[in-house]
């Protein structure tokens, strides 16, 4: 009688299994959440130095053209300016060309055809950076020296790397977001007597709109934090832009370039730390894009 009721009464394998699993579980998450509050803090606390230590005012480091740190002048304007330039360019260059490459896979081509090249997409995706810098380099810098004079760098250059590296991105999740459509909705509008075209334009692209819409922003934050690449083809020059093809700078470019030959705890370095701040920031913000397009397609 005792052995049979120390049987019911001892946890069973699967229990322990079942609270390994979730102590497993909720020790990952207050590790992944401590680190992230640890970067944020970390990041916040040297990004306000500058305006906290320095004395430099916070509308003036957003306002000011003139970035030149050992005369103390701290105007980032050209650098954000120039950030979102590039961004938003190759974004409007890339998704129209990634939706249309993702209908014709999911919706137009035979199926033999869509073996080979959604690999060969996914394949485009982890090239790393500095190829497309290279590549970059050698091939759009000199097509736009000779097209339109000058060095070759400036903003066009940049654009036209992130719009090599962004494009699989984004037409690799546009692809996942027109396959999430239920096929029902395409034997309905055809039940319907409407054209492939027809159905396309009018069902399978609004029913993928929010899917659609976080592969452009998820295109664009990447564009936005990118360093190597566009640091190679930009020209480093923090003025700014007037042209599409004059040297310029990023956000990202000036901190590559500059965070060696800084002493820390100086007016410079904090001022690259407000720089990596206002990057912190906006990934913040495009996350938080992605996360409100999610939860409109859910809805």
């Amino acid at each position: 009688m005792n052995d049979f009721q120390q049987q019911l009464t001892q946890s069973s394998p699967e229990s322990r299994q079942e609270w390994t699993g979730k102590f497993t579980s909720r020790l990952a998450i207050v590790l992944i959440g401590g680190l992230v509050g640890t970067i944020l803090i970390f990041l916040t606390v040297k990004g306000v130095a500058l305006f906290t230590d320095n004395g430099v005012s916070v509308w003036r480091f957003l306002s000011q053209t003139d970035w030149q740190p050992g005369h103390h002048h701290f105007g980032a304007l050209p650098m954000i300016v120039t950030s979102f330039g590039v961004t938003l360019l190759a974004g409007a260059f890339s998704l129209p060309l990634a939706l249309v490459v993702a209908v014709a896979i999911t919706e137009i081509l035979p199926g033999k055809v869509k073996l080979v090249f959604q690999p060969l997409i996914e394949l485009l995706v982890g090239i790393p950076s500095v190829v497309y810098g290279y590549l970059g380099l050698t091939t759009i810098v000199p097509a736009l020296q000779r097209l339109f004079g000058g060095t070759g760098f400036g903003i066009l250059a940049a654009t036209g790397v992130l719009f090599l590296m962004i494009l699989p991105t984004m037409t690799s999740m546009t692809i996942d977001s027109l396959r999430a459509v239920p096929q029902k909705y395409r034997q309905a509008s055809a039940g319907l007597g409407a054209t492939r075209w027809q159905t396309i334009s009018r069902v399978v692209i609004p029913s993928a709109r929010s899917g659609i819409l976080t592969a452009a922003v998820f295109g664009m934050a990447r564009a936005f934090g990118e360093a190597l690449a566009v640091q190679m083809v930009i020209g480093n020059t923090t003025v700014m832009p007037t042209g599409l093809v004059e040297s310029a700078a990023t956000l990202t470019s000036v901190l590559t370039t500059g965070i060696g030959n800084t002493v820390m705890g100086t007016a410079e370095n904090n001022a690259l730390w407000s720089l990596a701040l206002i990057l912190l920031l906006m990934s913040l913000v495009f996350n938080l894009l992605i996360h409100l397009a999610s939860k409109k397609g859910a809805r």
